[in-house]
Parts: C-alpha cells; structure tokens; sequence
C-alpha cells in the first residue's frame, strides 16, 4: 500500500505529464504485477463495483470518533473530502499494516453480499492498522474519485514507456471488458495479443474542438469529410467468431441493451469492426438524445421498449474487415470501402453517415448553423488522408458543435464545493419565473473564473435565506446565463424539463432578478428543440 500510496502524493503534487508518466513507470518497477494491474484499473475507470455504501463509512466514523453524525458532516463540508476526513477522525494505529494495494482491494471485493456487520468489522480493523496518508489511500478505495488528474492517455504513456511497445498496442491491450481481479500483469500486456483476436473494441479515435477564426487548417473545404455530428452514442461494432458485439465509448458492452443488433449478424463478415453513433430513430430521422436514454442500463428490454424506442446506427468508419487492419489507410479509402459495403447489403439497421457537400469553409460554416434543422448538434470535420489514430490526435479530426442554447436564470441555492473548494459555495442551483414564483430547472458549478466564484461565494454568505446542511437558499438577486446542448420533458423534475450538460455561460450583471427568463420561455425553446 505504501508504494501505491507514494505514486499518488507524487502525482498529485505535480502537473507536468512528464513529471506525472515517470512517477508511474517508477511504481512499475517496483510494485508487484498484482498491484501494477489494480494500479491502471483504478486510473483507467475499471475501479470494481462499491461493496462498501459511503453513508455507513460516514456513520461508522463518527461513531469511532465519538462525535454526533451532524459534526461529521459540517467537519466534512469543511474539509471538503470523505477519505480525508476520515483519515483525519480515526484513532492513530496501534500497529501498522503490510498488506499491499491488491491485497487490500481483494479484501474488498470479498465483502460483496456479506452483511454490514461483516462489512464494519473489515473496515473498522483497516482503519485500525493504517495511519492517516495510508488511511486515506484506504478509503479512496472505497469511494473512489482520485482527482489527481490522471488520464487514460497518460497511463498509456507510462506503459508504452515502461514495456517498450507501440502506443496502439499498449492502447488495444488496455480497452475491452477485462477485470483486474481475474487478470495478470501478463496476460494483460505482455501476451501474444496478436493470437487473442477477443471481441474488444480498438481505442477509438476522437476530436479536437474546433473554433473557424483560430484553429481552421490552411488546407481546402474540399480535403476535408464534412459529417453532421450526432446527439448519441459512440460505438464500435465488432463481429468475432459469428458473435455480434455492441461497445460503448466508454468500453462498456452494450450489446444486452440493444438485442435488435443481432438482427445484422449474417450481414456482417467475421473479423470486422465498425466505428459509427448509436440513435434513437423515429419516423426516418434521428429521435432526441431522451428516446435513447430509456434503453440504457437495460440489460433485458422489454417489446414495449424495444417497439417505443427503435434504434440505429449511423456508420462513419470501418477499422477492420475480414480480418485485414484498415486503421492505417486513408480515410478517404475506409470510407468507399464502407460506403461499397454498406450498399451490398442494405441494413435498415446500419446507414453510411451523410457527406455535407463543402467546397468552402464558408459552407462548413452555413452547415453548422442548420445542425439543428436535422437533429445534430454540430459538424465533423476529418482530413480524407487521415488514418484512424488513438486517442484525440491534432491535425486529423475536429468537432464544430452549433452555439448552445441558452435562458436566463436566477441563482437561489447554493452548496460548498469539493476539494480545493471546499471553504466556497460553488455548486449553484438556477430558477426561472413561473407566474410570481421562482422554479427550479438546473444546477451547474462550471463557467465561472476564479475572482468571479469569491465574489458570488461571499454574495451567498451575505445573503443567506436558509440553511439545510451544506446547502444554503439565497436571496433571488443574481442572474446568470445558463447554456445547455439539449432540453427535454422530464416528470421527474418539478418544471417538467430537463436540460442537458447545463453551465454558467457568464454572468448577467446587467439584469435583475425580474428580467430573468420565465418558463414559458423554456418551453418555447423546448418546442423549437424538437422541431414541434
């Protein structure tokens, strides 16, 4: 535990890659394969299910420390984190633990199905043995949430340093459905890969942000793939041994949520992967993002979902094909062979994602503000002669979404932030006018710099209305305006609306409360949303 818990100091005392990726492969060659598997699973998002709930940690704390619940929690809001208050509360050890960092995430997993007595007695004997830096290393395990800036990109890096192979093989090796209990050092990284030929996805290949007056490329309209950028999910399509498989971008298998998809699996050829965007689909075009989200997480959709919620994939590369590697041909080839393919067989399933005719930057530019005439939220912009690279590569694809939409709203709640923010109210509550009251209808704590986050940090202490523990009710004066990619109904909101991705856009000094926007206003832009 100790080496896990000195990578951790030293990656979050510094910022720089280089400093972050030597800290990493040092840990490599010291730790044990074990804890060098548990070590990328915890940095690469594959951190197993929680067999320990946050709300017993937080009691059974208290109860060591011999303070009431509502101390802890006003001593966690002022902290700022769980693990460190705890690590702060609990009793100075007796005697130091030697256990490891897979010993103690074995430990872990074992308490799955056990009984909270079980549970408490495993937790309370750690807390026991540990002193506070490892004690907090400790409950991190249990919580999770590192917040040391540690990117899947970077571990790669690390890795490709440490073994000495190719960032795409290091990149492939690592994406898939493998678990860190089940799986060695070995078999994860330094196997014949080559013989494994497994159902997992390739790292897929993203995009920069793109902005026309600053990063537009030199080269012509004309060299570059003009696609609508759509509102759903990104997948990969991957047929292995007559099996069909369904992943997610974020290397989740889908394929249980989206059983239609076996419909094409005597369409497809064995030994190839498809890259596209998984839609909700009615009425032969593309359904909100909200359609898509009643079919998630369900592992067995019943008929009224399927028939209420049908779905399609809109293809825009192709990686492999019967068995041959096309990532590193141009895109401009990948596509005709796609576009041959997809014609051949005539999938009600599948469809070639459309080109937007552009000879210039300024119909790139004219396409952008159609987006949602047609249900996108943005363009892609991809180089014909790019190959299919991993991970978000400069110089190849960019993604030009449309300007948000936006409302007006009033600031009327306030909670402490986390971390670093943990002495500022910076999760913010927003409401807009509903006749003479005031309705909730987002929450958002990104957009504001930092001066601006002091000065609404001591609005909300001088004008505090009420307090409910960490959360405090303000008085309605400050307007800000909130931007949003998409607005939906929703019954389980009080205003009957959801807003997608909300943030603080700026701040409207220059209105008052009265002037904010009201809820017909939000649902007029509903309406327009989607196309109604």
């Amino acid at each position: 535990m100790k080496q896990f818990e000195r990578l951790v100091s030293r990656l979050d005392a510094t910022t720089s890659v280089n400093a972050r990726v030597r800290a990493l492969v040092e840990f490599y060659e010291e730790a044990s394969d074990n804890d060098k598997v548990w070590c990328i699973a915890l940095f690469t998002g594959k951190r197993p299910k929680r067999t320990v709930a946050v709300s017993k940690l937080r009691s059974w704390a208290a109860e060591l420390a011999v303070i009431p619940e509502w101390l802890f929690e006003e001593t966690y809001h002022a902290v700022g984190d769980l693990s460190e208050t705890i690590s702060l509360l609990v009793a100075a050890p007796l005697t130091i633990s030697t256990k490891d960092l897979s010993e103690w995430m074995l430990g872990l997993q074992k308490l799955d199905g056990q009984s909270e007595e079980v549970k408490k007695t495993f937790v309370l004997e750690a807390w026991s043995i540990l002193d506070a830096s490892s004690c907090f290393i400790f409950n991190k395990l249990i919580t999770g949430g590192w917040r040391v800036g540690i990117s899947g990109q970077m571990i790669i890096k690390s890795l490709v340093e440490f073994l000495r192979l190719e960032e795409s093989v290091v990149a492939q090796r690592l994406a898939g459905n493998w678990q860190p209990g089940n799986t060695s050092f070995n078999e994860l990284l330094r196997g014949n890969f080559d013989a494994e030929r497994n159902s997992g996805p390739y790292p897929f290949c993203l995009a920069h942000p793109f902005a026309y007056n600053i990063s537009k490329p030199s080269d012509a309209a004309s060299d570059f793939l003009i696609e609508w950028k759509w509102d759903g999910i990104r997948v990969q399509l991957i047929k292995r041994k007559g099996e069909i498989y369904l992943w997610s971008r974020g290397e989740e298998l889908i394929s249980d949520s989206f059983p239609e998809i076996q419909s094409i699996s005597d369409s497809l050829p064995d030994d190839s992967v498809f890259d596209g965007e998984l839609l909700a689909w009615s009425s032969g075009e593309p359904a909100p993002f909200s359609s898509l989200q009643k079919r998630l997480g369900r592992k067995n959709p019943s008929r009224k979902i399927l028939a209420d919620n049908p779905v399609k994939i809109v293809v825009y590369d192709m990686l492999e094909f019967r068995e041959e590697d096309l990532r590193n041909i141009t895109l401009r080839k990948r596509r005709d062979m796609l576009g041959e393919f997809l014609e051949s067989i005539n999938s009600p399933m599948l469809c070639l994602s459309k080109q937007i005719p552009a000879n210039t930057w300024e119909d790139v530019c004219s396409a952008r503000t159609r987006s949602r005439d047609v249900k996108a939220e943005g363009v892609m912009i991809k180089k014909f002669d790019s190959p299919y690279v991993s991970g978000r590569k400069r110089g190849f694809w960019w993604k030009w979404k449309v300007d948000p939409l936006c409302v007006d709203a009033v600031l009327v709640y306030a909670m402490r932030g986390h971390g670093r923010r943990a002495n500022l109210y910076t999760d913010y509550t927003f409401a807009v006018w509903e006749g003479d009251l005031l309705l909730p209808i987002a929450k958002a704590y990104s957009g504001l710099t930092d001066e601006e986050l002091i000065e609404v940090d001591r609005f909300v202490k001088g004008n505090t209305l009420e307090r409910f523990g960490p959360v405090r009710s303000v008085n309605p004066q400050l307007v800000f305006e909130i931007a949003f990619e998409g607005i939906a109904q929703s019954p389980r909101h009080k205003s009957g609306i959801a807003l997608r991705f909300p943030r603080i856009n700026r701040w409207r000094r220059d209105k008052i409360a009265a002037e904010a926007d009201t809820m017909n206003n939000v649902r007029q832009l509903l309406q327009l949303y989607e196309g109604s």
